[in-house]
């Protein structure tokens, strides 16, 4: 009996043995290496894994940033500049320089502007009542105001405004990790370059429709008037599907387009009040 409980033993450590010499030759074969760079950049990187950046995560860029030979097209949008340089000069490269960016709402169809011709009573979830009908207003391209942007905001940069029933972006939160750009089925979301003091110019407005369609629907959506474009003296707007578009990169805050806008269709934020023009002698006189 104990004789084959001693030959048991044997034939196990053998066979222990014998598995371990193979999986050691196997995990050889087979072994990744690991820059340890990746570590590196991973620790200056926020950790936020927002998914702005493009990858899956930080540590998918991380090992992203290592493998690229340079950092054309990458970019952290939550650590900005600042982690892109502290990442390049862990890599021994440089890091270009990227415009910040910041998230606008390109829609301002309150109820005021916007009248509601319907009610939607079904899951408060803008892709299922997207998918569902237009809208509970005659503009099938305006906001649906269920808050998927805001549920997808992990920066706290958005609320609805019980008000308007329209999303509020906060600037100073916002790290345009592009998440709410996402969420929006209607792409009612935009990323545009940021500027100093926060100050914007931009077409609050995504309808296609033509003027006539378009003005009945919202009394501030974009009828494609081009007199916008006319007055621009940089190129900086365009018109196209019915709808003026402004560049971000080629507007310089001259606002003239704002004051042409029959619709004021164009919001100017962020912004002095305008100077008003001094009455002249002979006008004081004529009233």
């Amino acid at each position: 009996m104990s004789l084959t409980i001693l030959i048991t033993v044997i034939s196990l450590s053998l066979l222990a043995l014998i598995s371990s010499v193979i999986l050691y030759f196997v995990a050889r074969k087979f072994k990744i290496f690991e820059d340890p760079r990746i570590d590196e950049v991973q620790e200056v990187l926020p950790a936020a894994n927002c998914g702005g950046c493009g990858f899956a995560g930080c540590r998918n860029f991380a090992e992203a940033l290592v493998k690229a030979e340079t950092f054309e097209g990458l970019n952290c949008p939550v650590g900005g500049a600042e982690v892109m340089g502290k990442a390049a000069k862990i890599l021994g490269r440089e890091a270009p320089v990227v415009d910040p960016l910041v998230a606008v709402l390109l829609c301002n169809g309150s109820p005021e502007f916007r009248p509601r011709t319907s009610l939607y009573n079904g899951v408060n979830d803008c892709r299922i009542a997207h998918s569902l009908y237009i809208g509970e207003t005659d503009c099938s391209y305006g906001c649906l105001s269920r808050g998927d942007c805001v549920r997808a905001c992990n920066f706290e940069a958005m609320y609805m405004n019980p008000e308007t029933g329209l999303p509020v972006i906060i600037d100073e939160k916002c790290v345009s990790c592009g998440a709410c750009v996402k969420a929006c089925p209607r792409n009612l979301i935009e990323l545009r370059k940021k500027a100093k003091k926060d100050r914007k110019i931009y077409v609050a407005c995504s309808n296609c429709d033509k003027g006539g369609p378009a003005k009945r629907a919202c009394k501030v959506a974009c009828i494609a008037c081009t007199k916008c474009v006319k007055v621009c003296e940089f190129n900086a707007i365009t018109i196209e599907n019915n709808l003026a578009y402004i560049d971000a990169f080629k507007c310089t805050f001259c606002r003239k387009c704002a004051t042409e806008c029959p619709t004021c269709s164009i919001l100017e934020l962020n912004f002095p009040p305008r100077k008003t023009k001094p009455e002249t002698q002979e006008e004081t006189i004529m009233v």
